[in-house]
């Protein structure tokens, strides 16, 4: 149940990331989504957590990071696929 629940909020993070940088609701990429909802909450999530000293507790610095994280992610691939094409 606990990885349904980190797949789910890594796909609503990563959605809400794309949204942050300018998509629409519409033309969303889901595969990349969740590719940076969980990679971004991984890093982001972890290291705002571990530098506001609440270690692997949920706590907003961890919300907040993973978003940030996946907004990193987010922008980092949309720079790669501009660069390949």
């Amino acid at each position: 149940m606990l990885i349904l629940a980190i797949i789910v909020f890594g796909i609503l993070v990563g959605g809400l990331a794309q949204m942050a940088l300018g998509r629409r609701m519409e033309s969303v990429n889901w595969t990349l989504a969740i590719a940076a909802g969980l990679i971004g909450s991984l890093l982001g999530g972890l290291v705002a957590s571990l530098i506001a000293g609440h270690g692997l507790e949920l706590h907003a610095s961890g919300l907040i990071g993973s978003f940030l994280g996946a907004i990193v992610v987010t922008a980092a691939w949309g720079a790669l696929s501009t660069r390949r094409a």
